[in-house]
């Protein structure tokens, strides 16, 4: 091991030991001293806000001229986001406290009363790409539910990261509460990452929130415990029973709203009964999208790009999409199917049975009826916000806000019995 390496674990395990003796205080914690926390933090972004612009825009500068507008558009803040910011902790704070929900009882015949509650999950190292605002979400969240939090933000948005955190130690240290709940890892040494991805004497689980690049490396390195969110290939499926004018608009608000979300559809998929009339609307209604077909979409309309087999797996995260027709519902179960990542899929349909036998087969962790895939975030749920959607099966699934960043424990009530 070299001298950086030492250095770097012991930079690592600092912060993990501070988190863990954070994370004891937090247990006790009441949930008005939480919710003080919040909207203290709130009040700093606010107060905050020329610093925290100023750190972006140095952010921006500085990979402007090498990153595709998507990736900046991802980065960059302005006064609405950090309104939005400080909105989202407020409305955290507003919320439930998760800790300490009676699951469920058990009454036994020997006369054990069994509870099981809800507790923090304990240290949660959140690893991220670009977007700041996933900083200011994660924190709050984690709070509220009880989780001390190391961030590592990518190292193009480092300044927005570091001003952010600073705001949410102001709100911690306002209600009394530890500052060390909220910490970030400011080398922008990448070895960090598997540092805090092999720190499992502190770390209690990691979340990955970015490309399927970083995603993968942390399935690959964790020795702790990890919360995935792999990519967002999410398709949008025009039925031949679909009202065509409602589903183009949501459509094109799925794919363009806002592109380099994980929510945004990057496939379309066209029911071949209808695709004479849907496609040269789509291409119509779609201007500012490269949208790339199959042969028969390209015979219908041929302006479109020629779609490779590549493009039915891609997340674009850009105005692009790719056209699959299809020839009906069983057909788009089994193309959806193969290639969705299990993030987001929809259907529309004014036929309730095919929206029905789609949302049953096909198994992604939010499907969609009618509604554009971009409702596919925590805000859009009832959370406040998210923290990430996990694609995986185990512990959480789809938006993961402050219920699926608990776990639980049982309490044992007993009256002097004993075990024969």
């Amino acid at each position: 091991m070299t001298t950086l390496d030492s250095k770097l674990n012991a930079y690592i395990s600092g912060l993990g030991q501070n988190a863990k003796d954070a994370a004891k205080d937090l247990l006790t914690a009441t949930t008005e001293q939480k919710n003080e926390a919040l909207r203290a933090s709130a009040a700093a972004l606010r107060e905050s806000k020329d610093a925290l612009l100023a750190a972006n825009k140095a952010d921006v500068d500085s990979v402007a001229d090498s990153r595709p507008e998507s990736f900046i558009d991802r980065l960059r803040l302005n006064d609405e986001r950090v309104e939005a910011m400080a909105s989202a902790l407020e409305q955290i704070a507003d919320l439930p406290d998760p800790v300490g929900r009676l699951l469920s009882t058990t009454e036994r015949p020997n006369g054990l009363t069994i509870e099981r509650v809800a507790v923090p999950i304990g240290v949660i190292g959140m690893i991220y790409e670009s977007r700041p605002n996933v900083g200011a979400d994660a924190s709050a969240l984690c709070l509220k539910s009880g989780n001390a939090v190391i961030l590592r933000g990518g190292s193009e948005s480092k300044h927005s990261t570091k001003e952010i955190v600073a705001c949410m130690q102001k709100g911690l240290e306002a209600a009394g509460l530890p500052k060390a709940a909220v910490q970030t890892v400011e080398t922008t040494d990448r070895n960090a990452v598997t540092a805090l991805l092999h720190a499992v004497e502190y770390v209690d689980l990691v979340i990955p929130r970015g490309g399927r690049g970083l995603v993968e490396l942390v399935r690959d390195e964790a020795k702790v415990p990890t919360l995935l969110h792999l990519d967002g290939n999410c398709h949008s499926y025009i039925h031949a029973d679909a009202d065509i004018e409602k589903s183009l608009e949501v459509v094109r608000n799925a794919k363009l709203r806002r592109t380099g979300v994980c929510g945004a559809t990057e496939s379309i998929v066209v029911d071949r009964a209808i695709a004479e009339a849907v496609i040269p609307r789509l291409a119509d209604v779609m201007q500012g999208c490269e949208l790339r077909g199959d042969a028969e979409a390209r015979k219908i309309a041929p302006g479109l790009a020629e779609a490779t087999d590549e493009d039915w797996s891609t997340e674009y995260l850009d105005p692009i999409a790719s056209v699959k027709v299809v020839d009906g519902l069983d057909e788009a179960i089994r193309f959806v199917s193969k290639h969705s990542s299990g993030h987001t899929d929809a259907i529309l349909t004014e036929d309730k049975e095919a929206a029905r036998r789609f949302m049953t087969s096909i198994d992604s962790a939010v499907v969609m009826h009618n509604a554009s895939t971009q409702f596919s975030d925590g805000g859009e749920f009832g959370m406040g916000a998210e923290i990430g959607i996990a694609t995986g099966k185990m512990h959480a699934r789809g938006p993961v806000g402050l219920e699926q960043l608990t776990s639980f424990k049982y309490l044992v009530h007993g009256n002097g019995q004993t075990r024969p």
